[in-house]
């Protein structure tokens, strides 16, 4: 078994086609390519984290589609939310729908001798745009955080791997509720998404931060190719 990861899908098979392109051109048939490189490496008893932004979907029902891509995908997929996934409902209805889709929330996923543990997150204190009502959502996206850790430890895991969809601190780097929490619990691995073009992808964490390997995954920066998380290289 291998864990890859791949974020910000944003399929739209049943809504109106959104253009990602001002991002750059990894987002021309993006779907496709995706389709691809996931069939080509992917293998039916790894696992694929996806860290939110799935799909456009503002329905359930118009999300379907979407969901049925993934579930054509070989392997084992692990689905965080992320802030476009306005579709998403109750977790545990999501949960009955594929016996190879889990819908990470308030809980963790079983990977062999791992425990993958995640959240949402949010925009991180120290960001330009931080508000008072931001501040009341990211408490409550570390609670979450905290949660899904304490569920995998309770059940004996030692060894952990952390998603968000959001970036796991400010432009700065400064240390977040997330890091502190990924910290405490000594995660090998952070995954996340979020974050869209050339210039932008450059601002987000990555490598080594308080003993964490953090590993942007979106679909833009990883050129449409899922990452092997365990080293930390794409695969083609």
């Amino acid at each position: 078994m291998r864990i890859f990861a791949i974020a910000d899908l944003h399929l739209s098979f049943s809504c109106e086609n959104k253009n990602m392109d001002i991002y750059g051109g990894q987002w021309i048939d993006h779907w496709q390519r995706v389709m691809k490189n996931w069939d080509g490496i992917v293998e039916s008893n790894d696992v694929v984290i996806i860290p939110g932004d799935i799909s456009w979907a503002l329905k359930f029902e118009d999300a379907v589609k979407d969901l049925e891509w993934i579930h054509e995908r070989p392997g084992k997929k692990v689905l965080i939310k992320g802030n476009h996934d306005l579709w998403w409902q109750s977790v545990s209805k999501l949960n009955s729908l594929y016996d190879d889709m889990y819908f990470l929330q308030n809980d963790f996923f079983t990977a062999g001798e791992y425990a993958i543990c995640g959240t949402r997150g949010w925009i991180c204190p120290g960001d330009r745009e931080f508000s008072e009502h931001d501040l009341k959502i990211y408490r409550r996206e570390i609670l979450r955080l905290k949660a899904s850790f304490e569920k995998a430890e309770k059940a004996g895991f030692k060894k952990f791997i952390g998603v968000l969809h959001y970036p796991p601190t400010n432009e700065k780097h400064e240390e977040s509720g997330f890091t502190e929490i990924f910290k405490e619990y000594a995660a090998e691995t952070v995954v996340y998404g979020h974050l869209h073009g050339e210039e932008v992808c450059k601002k987000g964490l990555k490598g080594i931060y308080k003993d964490t390997d953090y590993i942007l995954t979106s679909l833009d920066y990883l050129r449409c190719i899922p990452i092997l998380i365990r080293t930390g290289r794409c695969l083609k």
